[in-house]
């Protein structure tokens, strides 16, 4: 008697073990949802954006790593509030410089770097030259200057990289892309600065044909190479 009593209560313990799993899989479940409220919202959207295709979201490949890589940094990542800010300037300048976008001529993206603002170099400038189109270019310069110069970005800094595409310079004016690269940038810098942003706050870099965004194999891949990339950096990018 004593052993089938036994027996009876170690049947009926069973529920125990499936009440204890579905316990864990819920606290599990909860805590997934609390922690992206800690991830730094401008690398969610752009991972989103990255899987959705969307080309004005995000520039963060799905590439082998990168996800691991992401995983990896969550702990390190800014604090929600600074993540909350670089997603607030994100959507503003999406909504600022929605007519430039829509026209290929600027596009917002964001990646480890930070915050970009990428000038397609074909609407700024003539081909193999540093020289802006400024007649054409003024109204949106001037809006990128008052973006740069809003309160919530005061504490950020920025840097502005020129990129050409592997092309030659065709100009007597170039030794190669290097001086190019960077003489767009600075020439960029410039009319910023006279527009009112703060000079201060700014780092210039000219890579030329090095850090290409899309293939050089066709004239479209190299019309996206040629560029200006304008970045409100990402502290651990100063």
């Amino acid at each position: 008697m004593a052993r089938k009593k036994k027996e009876v209560q170690a049947a009926g313990s069973g529920w125990l073990t499936t009440y204890g799993d579905m316990v864990t899989l819920m606290l599990c479940f909860f805590v997934m949802l609390y922690e992206p409220s800690e991830v730094d919202i401008t690398r969610l959207q752009a991972l989103s954006a990255s899987i959705s295709g969307d080309p004005t979201g995000g520039s963060i490949s799905l590439a082998a790593g990168k996800l691991a890589d992401l995983g990896n940094t969550i702990s390190s990542m800014p604090s929600m509030e600074k993540g909350r800010l670089l997603g607030t300037a994100l959507k503003k300048a999406v909504s600022l410089f929605a007519p430039e976008i829509k026209s290929n001529k600027i596009a917002v993206t964001s990646d480890e770097r930070g915050l970009v603002i990428s000038l397609a170099a074909d609407s700024f400038f003539p081909r193999n030259s540093a020289e802006l189109n400024i007649e054409e270019s003024r109204e949106t310069l001037l809006r990128i200057s008052q973006f740069l110069s809003d309160k919530e970005l005061a504490t950020r800094r920025f840097r502005i990289e020129g990129h050409t595409d592997s092309g030659a310079s065709l100009s007597e004016t170039w030794k190669s892309n290097w001086e190019l690269s960077s003489a767009r940038a600075i020439n960029v810098l410039h009319y910023l600065t006279d527009f009112g942003a703060q000079e201060d706050k700014f780092s210039i870099a000219g890579y030329a044909d090095t850090r290409p965004v899309y293939s050089n194999e066709t004239e479209e891949g190299r019309a996206y190479n040629r560029r200006v990339d304008i970045i409100i950096l990402d502290d651990a990018h100063f």
